[in-house]
Order: C-alpha cells, then sequence, then structure tokens
C-alpha cells in the first residue's frame, strides 16, 4: 500500500506547534532579519512558513521578552530588524528543548510497532 500525503491542514498544525522551538533555536546562532529566518525555516523540509505565520510569531515572541530588536542599515534598501534571544528568550529555549524531546520520546515509543 503506497503511502498517502498528509493533507496540508495538518502538516500545518504540527507545525505550528514546533515553530517557535525553531525560531528560537536559529537565534541561538546568530541574530537574524525575519526574511532570514523564513529563509532558514524553509530550507527544512516540513517547517517552511509563510512570513504572515512567522513575523506575528516574532512579534509574540518579543512582546514576552523572549526576543529583542534593534534597526540596523542594509547596504540595499532602507534598515531592517535584527531579531536576538534575551536570557529569558534562551531559558524559554531550554524549557520548550526539554519539553519537545519529552513529547519527541513519547511518540516514537507509541509509533514503535505501526507500519505504513
Amino acid at each position: 500500500m503506497a503511502n498517502k500525503p498528509v493533507p496540508d491542514e495538518r502538516v500545518a498544525q504540527l507545525r505550528k506547534g514546533v515553530l517557535e522551538l525553531a525560531i528560537l533555536a536559529i537565534l541561538t546562532e546568530a541574530p537574524s532579519y525575519g526574511g532570514q529566518i523564513v529563509e532558514r525555516l524553509s530550507a527544512q523540509p516540513g517547517l517552511a512558513a509563510s512570513r504572515g505565520t512567522v513575523y506575528p510569531l516574532l512579534a509574540r515572541l518579543k512582546n514576552a521578552g523572549a526576543l529583542a530588536t534593534r534597526w540596523q542599515e542594509s547596504p540595499v534598501g532602507p534598515p531592517r530588524k535584527l531579531y536576538q534571544l534575551t536570557e529569558e528568550g534562551r531559558t524559554s529555549l531550554r524549557e520548550l528543548r526539554a519539553a519537545w524531546i519529552q513529547v519527541h520520546q513519547a511518540v516514537e515509543y507509541l509509533m514503535r510497532d505501526v507500519r505504513s
């Protein structure tokens, strides 16, 4: 029996739950512009997200104190907003990562005998 593709809405719901974790992980490497974050997510199968999804999430993370922003001059246009993790963001990342590992392990355990 051939594998059926997963309906887009189910994939979207699953991704929404991990995008915050993925964004925080991206920002551990270096501060980034929103467009760079969108590109990094798009480079990972299953994590591609539109600007319309990512920018509101960045704003929510900033309002929650997990991110700080500053404007940086751009050599090719207007200044751009640069996002970086705060200490609160690093704490949030550690907590989300631990929760992700726990959930991932539980799902893997439950899926061990499932055949496609």
